[in-house]
């Protein structure tokens, strides 16, 4: 089933608006076809972030000191 399109108005910086058409021409992909690739990645990749955080929620908290101790008694830095 397609899902219709929602019409935005977005800024861009001048240099990336550049870099977008270009990137357009190149590919033979329209910049909207692009852009909501982009978004779309970046999204599953926050979905992704929140899913790691769910699963360590319950794990045990520690100082920024105690990790670096860590970190020294393990011959990591």
């Amino acid at each position: 089933m397609a899902t219709l399109s929602k019409r935005s108005t977005i800024y861009l910086d001048p240099a990336l608006h550049q870099a977008l058409r270009l990137k357009s021409v190149e590919t033979s992909r329209s910049m909207s076809d692009i852009i909501n690739e982009i978004v779309k990645e970046a999204l599953a990749e926050d979905a992704e972030d929140l899913s790691a955080f769910d699963e360590r929620a319950n794990e045990p908290l520690i100082s920024y000191e105690e990790m670096v101790k860590r970190l020294k008694k393990d011959g990591r830095i």
